[in-house]
């Protein structure tokens, strides 16, 4: 497949964006429709969605890429998946009931009306960071993919490939917001899911497998251990290990994170937004097996063609992370190409697209007090557009200093930043939610946010020492919460009356 024909390819899919984009906020273009599409959201369309956004392109090419890592990772993906599925239903039972009790256009609400003015300023800040940071490791990730096999064929340097690439999300996304990208992020969820589908389809055609031939050839490959009881102090790969780490990141990553809940918030109402997202679990977890299998078969594929994992142009060590765009651009037909083109492509920029509204939302709401009627002016859309602006410019300067560092798998990257930065917001919603005649002391609360996370890398850092050869995986952000947690309980003082939300 040439590189005209993979951008002509791009053009065109962005073009059809760019035209739904146009339908849907040429009429309203508000900060309503921007923030929560109008809360008119078909349960449906959200619940469909959401599975681009919360895959990502990490999924698409990560998770496949280390079922064959040398470390020997195989399914083990597959548990912490198990684990996320339980934090969904967490979500939906426990937080979104809270969030439309409230009306929360920000869920970072919450915090302030429970914690005060410094609380809540530091769980909308932690999310910004958070956020911006894991959107741009994700981003950065297709990113590379497109300028090793089409932008460096036109000698276009990085740096202006991810310009392009942000220009091209915020061009649909500044306008509509939310509402544009319910429909938007409909669309390129099912070029997601077809792509996963019919690369399973064309590896089995390429070597003459039949659907129960292939699961016979996962089965009994060196690729299908889910499972991993052993060694629970030295493994990270431990069932229980995956399973919290699983459970927590999803808790912090989706039900204390803007981006996923601000499409749930859009619902009419609470039975809706559960009933999206008891449908959305279903499906997050049979894409994932689908997922995982695609791995396995490009490696058993691999092999019997010769084909090799490729090499970091700089460091020159082997990227799994490159193995499935290598077979698709380069060892099958032009159709699968096309196939597994528009499976990163929609999967990535349906997750860049919703964090960067996401980050708007917030800035806006959080700290310019856009949701007020008194701030609710024409003038705010203007406002607005330059906050759209200003994050887009910042996500660039990070995916560029994250590939001038990056050493590692995005994938695993993303989560160990997570248990960093988003482990703070698990122990300040949990302390809210589980503290509720104690009050925090409000201008503490920042310090205490910064703190958590620094104890937990050194604590990380020396678990070997400590805890006799213990080494944290993902559950390493149940750890942060906890110091949270508890520096926020020893500073704070017992309340003359319970506090009820």
């Amino acid at each position: 497949m040439t590189p005209g024909t993979i951008l002509l390819l791009i053009i065109i899919y962005f073009g059809t964006l760019f035209y739904i984009s146009h339908r849907v906020s040429r009429k309203d273009s508000g900060n309503d429709a921007f923030f929560t599409a109008n809360k008119n959201s078909k349960w449906y369309l959200v619940a469909f969605g959401m599975i681009g956004t919360a895959l990502s392109g990490v999924t698409f090419i990560s998770v496949p890429g280390e079922v064959g890592a040398a470390s020997g990772e195989q399914f083990k993906y597959f548990q912490f998946v198990l684990g996320n599925a339980i934090g969904f239903i967490v979500i939906t039972k426990l937080l979104l009931p809270l969030y439309y009790r409230m009306n929360l256009t920000s869920i970072y609400g919450y915090i302030e009306q429970r914690m005060g003015f410094y609380s809540y300023k530091t769980a909308a800040s932690i999310f910004l960071i958070s956020r911006t940071v894991s959107s741009a490791f994700r981003l950065y990730l297709v990113v590379i993919v497109l300028q090793r096999f089409v932008f460096d064929f036109y000698h276009i340097p990085f740096a202006f490939t991810v310009l392009i690439s942000l220009i091209l999300i915020f061009s649909y996304t500044y306008r509509g917001g939310l509402k544009t990208i319910i429909i938007t992020d409909t669309l390129q969820t099912f070029f997601l899911v077809t792509s996963v589908f019919l690369t399973i389809y064309f590896i089995c055609d390429r070597m003459d497998l039949s659907a129960i031939g292939a699961f016979e050839e996962v089965k009994n490959s060196n690729y299908s251990k889910i499972f991993f009881f052993d060694d629970f102090l030295g493994s990270k790969f431990h069932f229980v290990k995956q399973i919290l780490g699983g459970m927590f990141v999803t808790i912090a990553m989706t039900g204390l994170d803007q981006d996923l809940m601000q499409k749930n918030l859009s619902c009419k109402n609470i039975g809706e937004a559960q009933k999206n997202m008891f449908t959305f679990t279903g499906i997050f977890v049979i894409i994932n097996i689908f997922f995982l299998s695609v791995g396995a078969l490009l490696y058993i594929y691999a092999n019997k063609n010769g084909i090799v994992i490729p090499t970091d142009l700089i460091t020159g060590k082997p990227r799994t992370d490159l193995l499935f765009p290598e077979i698709a651009l380069n060892h099958l037909a032009t159709i699968p190409a096309i196939v597994f083109l528009l499976g990163i492509i929609a999967a990535t920029f349906a997750t860049t697209d919703s964090a960067l509204t996401a980050l708007t939302t917030s800035f806006c709401v959080d700290f310019l007090g856009m949701d007020k009627a008194e701030n609710n002016m024409k003038n705010t859309v203007r406002k607005r557009h330059w906050v759209h602006i200003s994050f887009s410019a910042l996500i660039f300067f990070v995916i560029l200093i994250f590939n001038s560092i990056n050493d590692s798998s995005v994938v695993g990257m993303i989560f160990k930043v997570a248990s960093y930065t988003y482990g703070p917001l698990l122990g300040l919603y949990a302390f809210g939610l589980f503290q509720k005649s104690r009050n925090v002391k409000d201008k503490l609360v920042p310090v205490i946010c910064l703190l958590s996370p620094f104890f937990t890398y050194l604590i990380n850092e020396n678990s070997k020492i400590l805890f006799s050869g213990y080494v944290f995986d993902n559950e390493l952000i149940v750890l942060n919460g906890l110091l949270t947690y508890l520096g926020l309980f020893l500073t704070s003082s017992r309340s003359s009356k319970q506090i009820s939300f």
